[in-house]
């Protein structure tokens, strides 16, 4: 089983900010459900980040319509996770102690 690489961004809308799961083009044969891993990928990004603080951040800092990249989170299809790097910014919202 080999690692993928997710990309994590969010995108604002009038009514809400939408998760994007963004799947590489070639993704390992181990990862079958879609709503699976995408599902997997956000909980590892809400144990890392601060939900609060992120979405506080994209309030007040972009408009409707843009598209804030969070950073990647890499998974093997076990669930393991294998790395995680977000961008700077956000790295100030980080919820664990235990950084990589």
């Amino acid at each position: 089983m080999s690692a993928n690489t997710f990309g994590v961004s969010i995108h604002v809308t009038e009514e809400e900010f939408q998760l994007l799961v963004h799947v590489p083009s070639e993704i390992d044969a181990g990862w079958t459900d879609p709503e699976a891993f995408q599902s997997l990928v956000a909980d590892v990004l809400w144990e890392r980040l601060d939900r609060r603080a992120v979405f506080e951040t994209i309030a007040t800092e972009h408009d409707v319509g843009d598209t804030v990249t969070l950073g990647t989170v890499t998974l093997t299809p076990d669930g393991t996770v294998a790395d995680y790097t977000f961008a700077p910014r956000f790295e100030e919202a980080t919820s664990s102690p235990n950084r990589h």
